[in-house]
């Protein structure tokens, strides 16, 4: 397996500091008031969020093949919630699929699976709650 690696920075005070955060794929700005504000940049909150949208989706891909039903798609939206504390204590993942010719009930059997064995879930094991809707699209 690859490693990955990830870096960060920041300038100044938390209110009205500033800084980047660089993946592989690019850098992204982070600042406070994004966590509240529209603007141009991200916030960590916001790239967990993506992370775990990516790895679920990727992990439910794989479930789906090795069962024998392909996805022509799956799609993943990951809503978390930065609450005082500060803390995330619940996030929210709503899912649709589209794959040909699979029943719901061995689709829902699938998701489950998924939910459990995403590692990105797992990492967010402290979490409190991690909520899941997974729906079939045609």
């Amino acid at each position: 397996m690859a490693l990955r690696t990830s870096e960060a920075s920041w300038q100044g005070t938390l209110q009205e500091g500033s800084g980047m955060i660089r993946l592989g794929s690019g850098s992204y700005e982070v600042s406070f008031p994004l966590r509240s504000e529209e603007g141009k940049g991200s916030d960590p909150v916001e790239l967990l969020g993506a992370a775990h949208a990516g790895c679920f989706s990727m992990y439910l891909s794989a479930l789906l093949s090795e069962a024998g039903s392909p996805p022509r798609r799956v799609h993943t939206t990951a809503n978390v919630h930065l609450e005082a504390g500060p803390a995330i204590r619940k996030i929210e993942l709503h899912c649709e699929a589209d794959v040909p010719g699979l029943d719901e009930a061995k689709f829902q059997e699938l998701v489950a699976m998924a939910k459990r064995g995403c590692p990105v879930t797992k990492a967010l094991a402290a979490v409190e709650e991690i909520t899941l809707t997974a729906r079939l699209v045609r």
